[in-house]
């Protein structure tokens, strides 16, 4: 297994995983080559709760324009975790200082 910091790049913070989370599963960005079991041990060791599953979903890169010039956005892998009953992992303690709005 690589490291876990670097097979967990970042939480996705949105509306629906804040609801996810009340359900148990906490979401992740991970590397994009990262698998199934790398994910379960990195999130395992680094917040040391206990997994149950792990699903992991590929987003392939779109095009965008950007006036005449076209692109592409690049893509990426996520990871819904699902966590043992009764644990949770506290993802606004994760943030460091300056980017919670404190100076």
């Amino acid at each position: 297994m690589k490291n876990a910091y670097d097979i967990i790049i970042r939480p996705v913070m949105t509306e629906k995983t804040a609801g996810l989370m009340e359900e148990g599963k906490v979401v992740f960005r991970v590397q994009k080559g990262a698998t199934k079991h790398d994910v379960r041990e990195a999130v395992e060791s680094l917040f040391n709760v206990n997994v149950v599953a792990v699903n992991t979903m590929r987003h392939p890169g779109r095009a965008k324009r950007f006036g005449k010039f076209s692109g592409w956005r690049n893509g990426y892998k996520k990871a819904v975790i699902t966590l043992a009953p009764g644990e949770a992992i506290d993802l606004f303690a994760m943030e460091g200082p300056g980017e919670a709005g404190e100076e």
